[in-house]
């Protein structure tokens, strides 16, 4: 192997971590934008435009089924190739994220089960302080710049691909309408078509990117949640180029997530959180706070996923099944688990499925925003007192 070679998967690294970063903090600074026009003379405005229509869905709706589909569809490229050509590779690299990440799905939704066990219409949000928003928690661990270990930020970004992976899966599964078994059939034949190009070695991304928008349709009208459609036409999308070397950066996966890379992190993203974040205080009572599934959500977040990650963690490094990662502290691992409580955009879009009621989003907002917010600064906090002095390259 060259120097380049070796060098080559340390700089994508590096990169796409410094993007995700980047992209966090503009998410950040979005989602409190979006709190204060909600709250601002603009809220009526803000509101209406929201709900107009464009076209056959509203201007909400356009934002949560479309552009959240490619959305999806980043996510999707990036499970597809840590799995084949990453940090998920092989099975020691996966040890201790995957263990954590599933401990971190686990414990928020039993956190959140305790506080609205007894209530059917608000146990339906279950998942959603399962899910860690990896932007937003890499933008947070990016403003201690280098004192903190290199290997804890591949930890964070490993572990919360999984956790969408895990998120993707839940939504397939427990958050599907009734199904129209018409379009779902054709969703089937349409990813088999898109399986059987990619078995044949086509390798030009158009075919792709149209039959995934059929897929998309016909998705959307099964019943199935429409961003699904991304997550699956991600997985036919071929990685392998001609000459079959699966690290060749010109791959169509290669292409197609460099393509959409900034446009999620910095345009997509963004709008969704702006769409999403706003809630309005007006004539809120202060008790909301107190109500289980603001509770349920806040402290599963900030609660159940410290707890979960970092105990899932500890007994998988303890028991020798995985290996603590290099140069960093447990003192810093236990500030990464706080980050991940970080749930803003899996989190938000959960929520929306969970619920009709306009009451229940709010406080799944409020929830969520709180949650999000005490794991950040404590996280960041930590992290700060923990790495003081050090420069850890």
């Amino acid at each position: 192997m060259t120097q380049s070679q070796t060098k080559r998967p340390f700089s994508t690294l590096r990169h796409w971590l410094d993007s995700e970063s980047a992209s966090g903090i503009v998410l950040m600074i979005t989602a409190a934008l979006a709190l204060i026009v909600a709250n601002s003379p603009l809220s009526a405005t803000y509101f209406q435009v929201l709900e107009s229509k464009l076209g056959p869905m509203s201007v909400l709706h356009w934002i949560n089924d479309a552009l959240m589909a490619v959305f999806f569809l980043l996510v999707g490229l990036e499970i597809k190739r840590e799995f084949l050509d990453g940090q998920l590779a092989s099975w020691s690299n996966r040890a201790l994220p995957g263990i954590a990440a599933a401990g971190g799905v686990i414990v928020p939704a039993l956190v959140f089960a305790g506080f609205n066990w007894s209530n059917p219409e608000t146990i339906r949000g279950w998942a959603i302080p399962s899910a860690t928003d990896i932007a937003f928690a890499l933008g947070v661990l990016s403003l201690l710049g280098p004192r903190v270990p290199t290997s804890l930020k591949v930890f964070l970004a490993t572990l919360a691909i999984l956790d969408d992976l895990a998120a993707v899966a839940i939504i397939a599964v427990f958050y599907t309408a009734d199904i129209a078994t018409l379009y779902l059939a054709g969703a089937a034949g349409i990813f088999a078509l898109m399986f059987i190009l990619n078995k044949m070695g086509i390798m030009r991304l158009t075919p792709y990117l149209i039959l995934g928008a059929v897929l998309w349709y016909f998705v959307l009208r099964s019943g199935v949640h429409a961003t699904v459609a991304g997550v699956l036409t991600a997985l036919t999308i071929p990685i392998k180029p001609a000459l079959g070397r699966p690290d060749d950066m010109s791959s169509p996966l290669h292409t197609l997530e460099h393509a959409l890379a900034k446009w999620v992190g910095f345009v997509i993203v963004p709008i969704f959180g702006f769409a999403n974040a706003g809630v309005s205080f007006a004539g809120m009572s202060p008790s909301i706070l107190g109500d289980s599934l603001t509770l349920g959500i806040a402290l599963g977040l900030f609660v159940g996923k410290q707890f979960g990650v970092f105990g899932a963690a500890w007994i998988a490094i303890r028991a020798g099944i995985a290996t603590k990662p290099m140069g960093a502290s447990w003192t810093q691992l236990y500030g990464v688990a706080l980050l991940c409580g970080i749930g803003f955009t899996m989190s938000l879009f959960i929520g929306l499925l969970s619920f009709d009621n306009d009451l229940l989003h709010s406080e799944t907002k409020i929830g969520v925003l709180l949650g999000s917010l005490l794991s950040a600064v404590c996280g960041w906090a930590l992290l700060r007192i923990s790495t003081r002095n050090r420069a850890v390259k």
